[in-house]
């Protein structure tokens, strides 16, 4: 679990870079993943969200699509929202205002050669902006996109605690963050989020809640 201290380091950040953590209105849950594609996890994610009827956003890394460029297309084909995480999987607090523009550019060129699509949300890596980067996400008009709950699936942790973790924040509007590779992460493999989805999906069934995309969740904003 991350330390209190940069819990509050990532509210102050926020508040200076406001993006959307929870989509206001929506009746129903976002389920979204980060750090892909990979033939780590993704296609037991994709496995699980067939078997649960859900689909969800994926936010692409752009050099993870150039080695997984038809997990890329299959993502799109079996209906699922594709959106941007950059080129490289790097804090953009770290990146000159130069250099996180062309991560912006580079992830955006390569989601979009691979697959065909044009995002419009971008959630930085680390959930963190510079001045610079946020500048730039805004000077491509993408939205910026944090979350509202989360697994700490990036952590070396059981299905079962991913899912105890995420469960009582699911309400309507909730966006929830988990990772469908364990190429950026502390943890040997990302097998347990496979596993963890089903749990998930059981709950939001058990609330009567359905799954949506974010663009789905968002396109009824007022």
């Amino acid at each position: 679990m991350p330390h209190f201290s940069e819990q509050v380091d990532t509210l102050e950040r926020w508040r200076r870079f406001p993006g959307l953590e929870r989509a206001d209105g929506a009746k129903g849950i976002v389920l979204t993943f980060d750090d892909g594609p990979d033939e780590d996890a993704t296609p037991g994610v994709l496995d699980a969200l067939d078997a649960a009827g859900a689909r969800a956003t994926f936010f692409l890394v752009g050099e993870q699509i150039e080695r997984h460029p038809a997990l890329a297309r299959e993502l799109a084909e079996r209906g699922h929202d594709l959106q941007l995480h950059g080129y490289g999987h790097v804090a953009h607090d770290r990146l000159s205002p130069d250099a996180a523009r062309r991560d912006l550019e580079r992830g955006a060129g390569v989601l979009r050669e691979a697959t065909g699509v044009e995002p419009r949300f971008y959630r930085p890596p680390y959930g963190r902006f510079s001045d610079g980067s946020y500048e730039a996400c805004r000077a491509l008009g993408l939205e910026a996109v944090y979350w509202s709950a989360w697994g700490t699936d990036w952590e070396t942790i059981s299905p079962e605690r991913i899912a105890e973790l995420v469960v009582p924040d699911l309400s309507d509007g909730a966006v929830v963050l988990l990772h469908d590779s364990s190429r950026y992460t502390h943890r040997p493999d990302a097998r347990p989020t496979v596993e963890a989805v089903s749990l998930i999906a059981a709950k939001v069934a058990e609330l009567g809640r359905p799954f949506l995309t974010l663009a789905e969740a968002l396109d009824g904003r007022p």
